[in-house]
């Protein structure tokens, strides 16, 4: 009885042991592999190092507590899990820079978020891995730079010489709301700070800076019915995509047209029955609009676009600076024909625009819903998507495992409980396993069998006269208690066979070697 219980007691101490080592370093490769990688459009990566103008902390802090107010979340898995979130028409989606493509699964998921929900989504990325979603919605990501040689902006190196001009650098005088060639007069005036604060933009436009943008098309033949479409930027005419090279007179290089080189494209959808605090209390259902804004360049949210500070620091210019006089053709957003001439028009980095813009999509206006919840930022989601950046290889395994349990249940208690379960099963398993004896080994993992008890060889002989008098029974279609019922002599002529005739009349016995050559006649008989 002791040597049992050290036994067993051995056994918990090397499951507990084997637990914690793979614990242990499930989290010392992870810190390995991801201390080795360099971050970049981070909403929370907060090193000031030279990659920190590249992260959008800055526009984290715009929209969280101490800026707009919004309540602030990421999602680290995978966008498939919109649909459960709490209030999804209360809250907005930021996927910046996606490194990899969408799944056909995911671009459904978000697809479904914005028109059936009543969701907000504002993906920006310069590349064609945003095209599994823009596909759903009839709009084409080109992948390639947009060259503008009329609408780019001008920048000076850390030592206050100019640098070479770039057309790849666009800038655009963008509506929030209204589809931007659709406007009159009203497009020259520049949308104050306390129009962007009331939410009063449908009058005004404001300059917008991107890095590399590419370019967004709206595709005529997969228009929708019932939504609104609005390119809210979009570069010169002139404006071509560098598919080739940077020459505007190769033919390989499109150029789109009017309007149709599009920077910003705003979708809305109308979406009726969401439950929520109606006005007057209690629960009920309201209209609400799904809004998917698609950004030609996902730099529009790094910290050096974001505010003018850093902007200034990084070498963006104003148009008033001596550099645009130099220029031939080219304008600058206050000199354009078509630009912003009227108001405080001076770009304050992006900031203004995109607070304004995220203000203008969600509900904060909807009549239906309860004044208490709409007066409240705090009960509004701004949620950045960090699940499109790509993962080390050995961090793989462990992002898709923590993204697979996440796919079950997006509570969070119920997240706990699952991994908990599947420590315990794994704990079980190596338990039980060791303790089983005779097991018999079966191509079906997931089904463990014991031995079966080995056939005593005395009951060879008549173990195969009931197969063979089974089959004669089955062949003549005949119930037990029929052929129970019937007489040796009437058995014997339906069997006929000599040799199976003698094997279920007589009563001689037969050795092993006899019997396994009348299995191949039972086998045949009947055919």
């Amino acid at each position: 009885m002791a040597e049992e219980g050290s036994k067993g007691l051995s056994l918990e101490s090397w499951l507990l042991v084997a637990l914690i080592v793979t614990v242990l370093m499930a989290g010392t490769v992870i810190t390995l592999v991801s201390a080795g990688k360099d971050v970049v459009f981070s909403p929370y990566e907060e090193v000031d190092s030279s990659l920190s103008y590249q992260q959008i902390t800055d526009a984290r802090s715009s929209y969280g507590e101490g800026g707009m107010g919004y309540t602030i979340a990421n999602t680290m898995s995978t966008p498939m899990l919109v649909n459960d979130w709490k209030e999804p028409h209360r809250t907005l989606l930021i996927i910046a820079a996606p490194e990899k493509p969408f799944d056909a699964a995911e671009a459904a998921a978000l697809h479904d978020f914005v028109t059936k929900k009543g969701g907000k989504v504002i993906l920006a990325s310069n590349s064609s891995n945003a095209q599994p979603v823009a596909d759903l919605f009839g709009v084409k990501f080109f992948g390639d730079p947009v060259v503008d040689p009329y609408r780019y902006y001008e920048m000076q190196g850390n030592d206050g010489n100019p640098l070479a001009p770039d057309a790849r650098r666009v800038w655009a005088a963008a509506s929030l709301t209204r589809n931007v060639t659709e406007m009159q007069d009203e497009a020259r005036q520049a949308c104050s700070e306390a129009q962007v604060t009331s939410r009063d933009l449908d009058n005004c436009r404001l300059p917008v800076l991107f890095h590399r943008p590419t370019a967004i098309q709206v595709l005529e033949d997969q228009d929708e019915s019932g939504r609104t479409v609005s390119v809210l930027a979009a570069a010169s005419t002139p404006a071509f995509i560098a598919r080739a090279d940077y020459n505007p007179d190769n033919i390989a290089n499109p150029v789109l047209g009017e309007g149709k080189t599009g920077l910003i494209v705003r979708m809305d959808y109308p979406v009726d029955g969401v439950l929520d605090t109606i006005t007057g209390g209690g629960q009920g259902q309201i209209g609400v609009t799904g809004s998917i804004v698609f950004v030609a360049d996902h730099s529009v949210f790094a910290n050096h676009m974001w505010t003018w500070e850093k902007a200034d620091t990084t070498g963006k210019l104003q148009c008033d600076s001596p550099q645009y006089e130099a220029r031939d053709a080219a304008t600058c957003w206050t000199t354009d024909s078509q630009g912003i001439d009227q108001g405080d028009n001076a770009w304050d980095g992006n900031q203004r625009y995109f607070t304004g813009l995220v203000g203008s999509m969600m509900e904060h206006d909807n009549e239906e819903l309860s004044s208490t919840v709409y007066r409240t930022n705090s009960n509004f989601n701004v949620v950045f998507d960090e699940s499109r950046h790509v993962a080390g290889a050995l961090t793989m395994p462990f992002t898709e495992a923590v993204g697979a349990v996440v796919l079950l249940t997006s509570d969070g208690l119920l997240k706990w409980l699952i991994g908990m379960n599947l420590f315990a099963l794994l704990a079980i398993a190596i338990m039980v396993v060791p303790e089983k004896e005779n097991w018999r080994h079966v191509f079906d993992l997931t089904r463990f069998r014991e031995r079966p008890t080995k056939l005593d060889p005395t009951q060879y002989q008549r173990r195969t006269r009931e197969a063979f008098l089974s089959k004669v029974r089955q062949l003549h279609d005949l119930t037990r208690d029929d052929f129970a019922r019937k007489s040796p002599a009437e058995i014997m002529q339906m069997v006929r066979e000599p040799r199976l005739v003698e094997l279920v009349s007589s009563n001689r016995d037969y050795s092993n070697d006899e019997l396994r050559e009348l299995i191949p006649h039972i086998r045949r008989w009947g055919k």
